[in-house]
This record gives C-alpha cells, sequence and structure tokens, in this order.
C-alpha cells in the first residue's frame, strides 16, 4: 500500500426523504468507512410555528393543535393540554370521566408502541410484526371512531370532562380487544423477543447510561430503559392512576433490546390499568355542569333558547380564563410531555410553550451513535420512537 495516501473521512446525507427517518429528519453523517464518527440532526423541514399560532386561538380552538403534535398519540397530547387548563380554571371533572380519560389515554399509548416496535422491526428487517400488530392497531382506531366521529384527532378530551359518553358495548369491545391483544403480543414474542437476530442487531447498540440519561433530559421509555425508575402516573399521579395496581417496566442494559422489552412491558401493563378501569368504572356525568366550559346537551339545546345563546358563545368567543400561569406534564407514550399556559383574563393565551419528549431524545443521537455502523443508526432511530410533528412543532 502506498503510504502518501491518506484516508479521509466522507459526508453521508440521511434523509429527510427516508422511510427509517421516522419524519423528516436530516441527518448530516461523518462516516470512516461504514462506521459513524459523528452524526448532526438537522430539523426544521416540517415547522409549522404551532406555540405561535395557538396565541390568536381561542382555549377552546387550540385544543385541535394538540392532536397535529404527535400524530401517533393524539388523545396524550390533548388531554395534557386539557389538565393544563382545569388547573387554571380550579375545576374538578367527574369522576366517570376521568376513567374514560385514563382508558383512552391506555389505549392511546398502546396505539403508540405499536407503532414504534412494529416500525422498529421493519427498520431491522422484520415485516411480519407490522402486519400482526396493525390489524389490532385498527381495532384502536375504531374505538377512536366509535367516541368522537375521528380515527385519527379525535378532540375527545375537552375542558371539564370528554366531548360525550361511551356509545352502547363500547366498554364489552375493549375488553374483549384486551384478551385477544395480550395473546398477539405472545405470538410477537415468541416471533421476537428471542429471534437470536433481532437480539444481534439490538444488543449493546446505543447504549445509554443512566447518568447520560440524566445529563440529556430523557424521559419515559429511554428514561426506565436505562435503569431509571421514573413514572409520572406513579410519582406524579393524576386522574385515577393512584387507585390504580401497576407495575413500572425498567431494565438496566439502556441498549436497543432493553427498549424494545419495556415497550412490549408497557403495553402489558396497559392493558392491566384498562381491564381496571373496565372492571371499576362508575355512572354519572362525564362534563362539568358548568355552561360556561362545557357546551349544553344537544336535548336542551331543541328546549331552551339560553342553552342556544350559550353554546354560541362558547364556540364563537370561548371562555375567559383569570390571569395566571401553570407547567403541566403527563406520562405520554414517548415521556414527559408538558404544556406552559399562561392565560391574561382573556379567552387567548399571552403564551404557550410545549415540551415535546421527542426533542430531547433526538438531541442525544450523536452520543448514542458514535462508532456505531450505518446500519446501527437506523436500529438507533427505531428506539428514540420520534414524531417530527411534536420534534418540529
Amino acid at each position: 500500500m502506498d503510504k502518501s495516501i491518506t484516508i479521509r473521512n466522507f459526508t453521508l446525507n440521511f434523509g429527510p426523504q427516508h422511510p427509517a427517518a421516522h419524519g423528516v429528519l436530516r441527518l448530516i453523517t461523518e462516516m470512516n468507512g461504514e462506521i459513524i464518527e459523528r452524526v448532526d440532526p438537522h430539523i426544521g423541514l416540517l415547522h409549522r410555528g404551532t406555540e405561535k399560532l395557538v396565541e390568536s386561538r381561542t382555549f377552546l380552538q387550540i385544543l385541535p393543535y394538540f392532536d397535529r403534535l404527535d400524530y401517533v398519540s393524539t388523545i396524550s397530547q390533548e388531554h395534557c393540554y386539557v389538565l393544563a387548563l382545569e388547573k387554571l380554571l380550579k375545576v374538578k371533572v367527574p369522576l366517570r370521566a376521568s376513567y374514560i380519560r385514563v382508558i383512552f389515554l391506555e389505549l392511546t399509548r398502546i396505539l403508540n408502541h405499536i407503532m414504534a416496535v412494529t416500525t422498529h422491526a421493519i427498520d431491522v428487517g422484520a415485516l411480519t410484526p407490522f402486519l400482526w400488530l396493525f390489524e389490532e392497531r385498527e381495532h384502536i382506531m375504531e374505538f377512536y371512531e366509535r367516541v368522537s366521529g375521528a380515527r385519527l384527532h379525535a378532540s375527545y378530551i375537552r375542558p371539564g370532562g370528554v366531548s360525550q359518553d361511551l356509545p352502547l358495548n363500547l366498554l364489552n369491545d375493549i375488553a374483549v380487544f384486551c384478551d385477544s391483544f395480550l395473546a398477539r403480543l405472545a405470538d410477537m414474542d415468541e416471533l421476537l423477543t428471542n429471534n437470536r437476530i433481532w437480539r444481534s442487531r439490538l444488543t449493546n447498540i446505543g447504549i445509554l447510561t443512566e447518568a447520560n440519561a440524566l445529563n440529556y433530559g430523557f424521559s419515559g421509555v429511554m428514561l426506565r430503559a436505562s435503569g431509571i425508575v421514573w413514572d409520572l402516573r406513579k410519582a406524579q399521579p393524576y386522574e385515577i392512576y393512584g387507585n390504580c395496581n401497576f407495575s413500572i417496566p425498567i431494565s438496566a442494559a439502556g441498549d436497543c433490546y432493553a427498549r424494545y422489552i419495556v415497550r412490549m412491558e408497557e403495553m402489558r401493563q396497559s392493558i392491566q390499568i384498562i381491564k381496571q378501569c373496565l372492571n371499576q368504572i362508575p355512572k354519572g356525568a362525564i362534563k362539568l355542569d358548568d355552561k360556561k366550559i362545557t357546551p349544553p346537551s344537544r336535548a336542551l339545546l331543541k328546549h331552551e333558547m339560553e342553552s342556544i345563546i350559550m353554546h354560541f358563545k362558547l364556540f364563537t368567543e370561548g371562555f375567559s380564563v383569570d390571569k395566571g400561569e401553570t407547567y403541566t406534564v403527563v406520562e405520554a407514550p414517548k415521556g414527559e410531555f408538558g404544556t406552559f399556559v399562561e392565560a391574561n383574563g382573556t379567552n387567548r393565551p399571552s403564551r404557550l410553550r410545549i415540551r415535546a419528549p421527542g426533542f430531547f431524545n433526538l438531541q442525544a443521537l450523536n452520543h448514542l451513535v458514535k462508532d456505531q455502523y450505518l446500519a446501527d443508526l437506523v436500529a438507533i432511530i427505531g428506539t428514540l420512537d420520534i414524531v417530527f410533528g411534536e420534534v418540529d412543532r
């Protein structure tokens, strides 16, 4: 070999038009052969300016914007915003509404993790899990449609409760789904969990230590897969989570395989929470009886002029919120999702800020992929579970 020849790293452009980028993510990768020396994530290709747009909308008109952040787990996003509003309004929702919320929050967690695990499997080279679990995902989309009329952007959770009560036989159908879904997860276990190809592609890849997980501001699965027991549903219970019996899945390995295992177990725990709610859900009101916050029923609209007036004012002018500010967080499927709302006494916020877990997950990508193969980059991105609606808000 001629000693005068020098080998230099070369730059590879990965994405944004790439299915393994999980959205419009552009990565500038510096390669030494097949080994990654450095990766620079570029975002902004989807940027919609949501936080600025909502400043010109009423509090009620803002709700659909949250559905369009993480469009894989819509109800959990709108739930966080509604909790923030209820904190500012100093209202407490009826117990039945809280149970309904938790049922759909956990269905949403399953909805999200199905997408995360199966698309990750496609990235690594396994197509069958996607075909199996998307059939189950379709059932959850049908539950969305039956309560809200929409398959994706539900706008179901509203200030003061939920938009409408559960239709006939829905709880029975959800109970049937819980049993069939556990059987499908068992099939997934058999296909992937101990598959030597799957394990060799994920074990010791993208290792995140406990210290680094904290330093990078990780939350959710990324944190728990590095051995840190932290779940807002347990640490700071909201809704009726304090009455639910469930475990927090963790793993100390901190690699891609650990994150897969934690998501699989979280889906089982979500089923356990849903079953408890199905057994305990009480009868009663599903929203506050306060016409300034919640719209009157259709029955009243047909008989009372006052109800028609209140309905019109609510959906045109909205409601005013006393001056104040709050930062509210929930344990969304991707991690800690937070909403800061500053009210100034009018029907619009003076400031709204969103803390998206996907943004924090993405910032550690260079640390996770350094000295890994290019093929491992794809596997690592899959375990980050990023959706660019919330990253590029």
